[in-house]
């Protein structure tokens, strides 16, 4: 804590998660209310997370020519004015259905460049210590869930009260103090050299592809993320259609998955001492997905409330350790390439999981909403036990990570897990 950096990028993250949470609840209900239609709420959703799955490998390029502080610096200054543009054309009369979509694409374009930036500081202040950086990520996994505790609820208040454009506005304003935080506070996170392996958009890519750990992982990731990115959607849905159209609820439960989510950091920082990274991550594949099956059921919104806590506890047993894994496994130039190709991965099925749950909802309600997300990470769930249980945990964590230019005998291709994965999401 000496080094002003970490509780600086901490700091930051906290404050404009924060708004982003708010936002979370807002940018949905904005689009419920002014157009009626869960289908074009699905489509701007599904528009933000676009950019991660086009665009993640090539801003891994970016980041490496830029360096992860600037980086940061140019989203963040970005990010602030587009998310305020909002509200101000909503009240001008100005603000189409098109141009909504094009100011969340925009937005989407800086969400892996600046968290790829993020996690590849870590390193350089803690060193390659894979558990260092793990609970450093799980550090990170609680700045960003702090917010969800009071922001969705307050939102919900604010919503009923204020409106949602207001809250678009406090969105930005956070976005612009992360911006000075980084500026005067963070240290490091200049250009990395680069060598031969780390060259070319498709160097993590490369990379990532080779790897017996994080290429199995990242075709998990498709199909995990791909499901759960239906939640930012099915919530507001559920509050909206169940629920009397009530956006309080739809706070409480995003609230709730963040009470959840902060007792899970705390926890897996405990664990860590304990249990090998991917065993941890093993278990909370599983246990963070089972009781969302609960909500499928015509239950009162305490109990899909609770359903979310229990979802957002085992959470951050499967970010941190994939965090730190995904952080210190690649050699320093290619670490940030590495990072967004993974991001991409996430990204790849987020927009479809978006956008299936307004034709779902119109199929079979609520319960077929609910069961395609649930299923969907248990499926990817029980595929990543498969995998990695093929592994030691311990044995996996360690394994000597692939030389970028390294080329694979055969016999180490045929002992590599190979994954086929139909529909996939984040």
């Amino acid at each position: 804590m000496r080094n002003p950096t970490l509780p600086a990028l901490l700091t930051a993250e906290a404050v404009s998660s924060t708004g982003s949470a708010m936002t979370f609840v807002a940018l949905p209900w904005f689009v419920l209310t002014t157009t009626g239609s869960a289908t074009r709420m699905s489509i701007v959703l599904a528009a933000e997370i676009l950019p991660m799955a086009v665009f993640g490998i090539p801003s891994g390029s970016v980041v490496a020519r830029l360096g992860a502080r600037v980086s940061m610096l140019v989203s963040d200054a970005f990010r602030a004015p587009l998310v305020v543009l909002v509200p101000i054309l909503h009240w001008t009369g100005h603000l189409t259905f098109g141009l909504l979509l094009l100011i969340v694409f925009l937005l989407g374009l800086f969400n892996a460049p600046y968290a790829a930036s993020q996690r590849s500081i870590l390193p350089e202040v803690l060193g390659d210590d894979e558990q260092a950086v793990t609970k450093a990520s799980g550090l990170f996994g609680a700045a960003k869930h702090l917010p969800l505790v009071i922001g969705p609820a307050i939102a919900g208040a604010l919503i009923a009260w204020w409106g949602t454009s207001p809250l678009l506005v406090v969105d930005g304003v956070t976005f612009l103090f992360a911006f000075l935080t980084i500026l005067l506070f963070v240290r490091g996170g200049g250009r990395v050299a680069q060598n031969d392996e780390s060259r070319g958009v498709l160097a993590g890519v490369r990379y990532v592809s080779r790897d017996a750990l994080l290429g199995p992982i990242s075709l998990i990731v498709i199909l995990l993320d791909g499901a759960a990115n239906g939640i930012s959607v099915a919530v507001p849905l559920l509050a909206y259609t169940r629920y009397d159209q009530n956006p309080h609820i739809a706070g409480w439960i995003f609230t709730a998955f963040g009470v959840g989510a902060i007792c899970g950091s705390v926890l897996v920082m405990k664990l860590l001492n304990r249990f090998a990274p991917l065993r941890l991550a093993r278990f909370g594949m599983l246990a963070a997905t089972l009781p969302l099956f609960v909500v499928a059921l015509p239950v009162p919104w305490p109990v899909v409330a609770l359903a979310v806590v229990l979802c957002g506890l085992f959470v951050p047993l499967i970010n941190a350790p994939l965090m730190g894994i995904i952080t210190t496994r690649p050699p320093a130039a290619l670490r940030a390439k590495v990072m967004t190709a993974v991001m991409a991965a996430s990204g790849a099925g987020g927009p479809l999981g978006r956008l299936v749950i307004g034709p779902i909802y119109r199929f079979g309600g609520n319960a077929a909403v609910w069961i395609e997300i649930a299923g969907g990470m248990t499926v990817a769930g029980m595929l990543f036990m498969r995998t990695t249980s093929r592994l030691s945990a311990s044995d996996a964590a360690n394994l000597a990570p692939v030389p970028a230019v390294a080329q694979r005998e055969p016999e180490a291709l045929a002992d590599a897990p190979v994954m086929q994965l139909g529909a996939q999401n984040s």
